[in-house]
């Protein structure tokens, strides 16, 4: 399971996206990026954290570490701006925290030079994951101690918005014609031979099964939270199969 820590200080807002994550101390000493669950997207955003992050940790991708974040509303009564205190006191209980990865640089791909093999691993996990949101216009992309790490993974497996229509959802190509790594010649075919075959059941209940709970009770469709776990690997584990035939836009 992710680690557990407490939030002991707000520190600061950081103002890239829409979802107002904050910059924030815990109780293990630890600095963290924390994301919301009072944001406007919900839990479902730290769910496809969790799920995205730790199945790219686990393929061997560089993503910061993930820990949940319990947050007391209190926390905010002393913040000047009525945004952080409405966001702090929607967010009582757990929420998520990525580790600060301080002084990293955001990647720039006419400044950074990136090679075939890692652009193509790094493309073929977000057309796995159908990641809508690493095009050169805002690659989610950090350059830390001279690599590549991946970050922000909630605007992803955008089928779990809706369940009923997930399988269709995710049976479609994934347009890579403006992803931040495109200009790089992705080697496709040799990221496909070596992950799609470490996608597998197993892997996929391993890291489901670090979604907190609290984060996947009274899903409307599902009896348990078992039962949404083994819905987000489904799809997961088919696209694997299939995905590096439907990548897009790709020359």
């Amino acid at each position: 399971m992710l680690k557990e820590a407490i939030a002991t200080r707000y520190i600061t807002p950081l103002r890239e996206g829409g979802s107002l994550p904050g910059l924030v101390e815990a109780d293990d000493l630890g600095t963290y990026v924390m994301k919301f669950t009072g944001a406007g997207q919900g839990r479902k955003t730290l769910v496809a954290e969790v799920v995205c992050g730790e199945l790219a940790r686990r393929l061997g991708f560089r993503v910061p570490r993930l820990v949940t974040l319990d947050l007391d509303p209190v926390l905010g009564l002393g913040e000047p701006e009525q945004q952080v205190q409405d966001l702090l006191r929607a967010s009582g209980g757990t929420n998520l925290g990525m580790d600060f990865l301080s002084g990293a640089l955001g990647f720039d791909p006419l400044a950074f030079e990136v090679d075939a093999a890692e652009a193509g691993r790094i493309v073929w996990f977000d057309a796995l994951i159908n990641n809508v949101d690493r095009s050169w216009r805002n690659p989610n992309l950090l350059m830390w101690h001279g690599e590549l790490w991946l970050i922000d993974h909630g605007a992803t497996m955008i089928w779990h918005h809706n369940w009923p229509g997930a399988e269709a959802s995710a049976a479609r190509p994934y347009d890579a014609a403006d992803h931040a790594l495109a200009r790089f010649a992705p080697d496709l075919a040799s990221a496909a031979a070596d992950l799609a075959p470490r996608v597998t059941e197993d892997l996929l209940a391993e890291v489901t099964a670090e979604i907190p709970e609290a984060w996947l009770a009274g899903e409307p469709g599902f009896d348990t939270p078992d039962d949404l776990r083994r819905a987000y690997a489904r799809p997961l584990l088919a696209r694997a199969a299939v995905i590096h035939d439907r990548i897009r836009g790709i020359k």
